[in-house]
């Protein structure tokens, strides 16, 4: 019995640091600097809005994924329950969000390795290709792989962020805290929203924790709310102490051991995203590894290197535009799913989550805000 308990327990944790990991990543290496340009208060306010809403679509998605029996990524259930179209939408959404965030974390990882190592950032495209390199090779080792990095990654990264907090604190200044520009209110939007995606991420936990799906909404609930309490931690630092100084990869403020925090954090997200994809085009599409290979690790090298040389798009940018397109086309086709899944479902989920056509309207109607607060204004 004390076995049977400790194999839930270990699937359990699993599958939350799977989501957590997912969840931060480069996104909160951006939040400190929105923050400090609209205000702490301000950006705090978009952190628990959109915490709460992205909480509410990885809860619709997880419900999706267990009525349903056979195995899928995003793309899969969309087609089953969205039709051809509906799946030709959702892989583009997942593809700006993936090629997305993978260019930024090769923009992170390339300034933040090349800043632990030479003290400047002029050997950032070396060290991103090193990266880049190193990623490739653990996506060789499967799911086991994405376990391991998981589990590893998100605890160091609860530890530097404990860390940070105790050694940086005493340098807070409440004036910083206090600041607010009503002006640049919508700033944080797509950063935060960036920050809070992996929703691609839940049927990767199911496999997980197959076996246990009683154990999928918890995991979910305490998976989004980590990331949400620790960049509420990360940003009262760094905003406190910095203020309007903040810089746009804002571990790299302080010094060498922050600077491991963002590698970490980009680390375990590139991972899993890479992960997400690969699983896109095995499981939903059926191509051959070689064309995989080409999608999954060579298309996001040669963009990272693309958008580099031309200087074409900066980190926070990246990160912004990614979150908005991405995160509000996957949010809504998410919700359709899931009230399309209540009806076309082939198995009784272990839980039920409450959707209309009035709640897809109100959500969506945000979400399409962001998108045009994010590339008009």
């Amino acid at each position: 019995m004390k076995e049977v308990k400790e194999v839930s327990r270990g699937k359990f944790w699993a599958s939350v640091f799977t989501l957590t990991g997912t969840i931060i990543g480069a996104g909160i290496l951006g939040l400190p600097y929105v923050f400090s340009r609209a205000g702490f208060w301000i950006g705090f306010f978009w952190l628990v809005f959109l915490g709460l809403i992205c909480m509410y679509v990885f809860l619709c998605i997880g419900e999706v994924v267990l009525r349903t029996k056979q195995v899928h990524q995003l793309t899969g259930y969309a087609a089953k329950y969205l039709g051809k179209n509906g799946k030709k939408l959702m892989f583009a959404a997942i593809i700006f969000e993936v090629y997305s965030a993978l260019i930024a974390y090769l923009i992170g990882e390339g300034e933040s390795f090349s800043h632990l190592f030479t003290g400047t950032v002029e050997y950032a495209v070396y060290f991103g290709i090193g990266f880049w390199l190193i990623m490739t090779l653990l996506l060789r080792e499967g799911l086991k792989g994405l376990k391991r990095v998981e589990t590893f990654g998100v605890s160091v990264i609860l530890v530097l962020i404990v860390a940070i907090s105790v050694y940086f604190s005493p340098g807070i200044n409440m004036q910083n805290i206090s600041y607010t520009n009503t002006s640049m209110f919508f700033i944080p939007f797509g950063v935060v929203l960036f920050a809070m995606l992996g929703f691609a991420s839940v049927p990767e936990m199911r496999r997980e924790i197959n076996g246990k799906e009683k154990l999928l909404k918890k995991a979910i609930i305490i998976g989004v709310l980590i990331p949400i309490i620790v960049y509420a931690i990360f940003t009262f630092i760094f905003v406190g102490v910095l203020g309007q100084s903040v810089p746009e990869v804002a571990t790299i403020a302080f010094g060498k051991l922050v600077t491991l925090l963002g590698i970490f954090t980009m680390m375990t997200s590139y991972f899993v995203l890479s992960f997400v994809l690969k699983d896109a085009f095995v499981f939903d599409f059926n191509y051959n590894k070689r064309f995989v290979f080409l999608c999954v690790s060579i298309i996001p090298l040669l963009l990272y290197l693309i958008i580099t040389y031309f200087n074409i798009a900066d980190f926070v940018k990246v990160l912004g535009i990614g979150g908005v397109i991405s995160g509000g086309l996957t949010g809504i086709l998410i919700l359709v799913m899931a009230l399309k899944a209540k009806k076309l479902g082939e198995r009784k989920p272990e839980y039920k989550i409450p959707i209309n056509w009035f709640i897809i309207g109100l959500l969506s109607l945000i979400f399409i805000i962001g998108v045009v607060v994010e590339l008009f204004f």
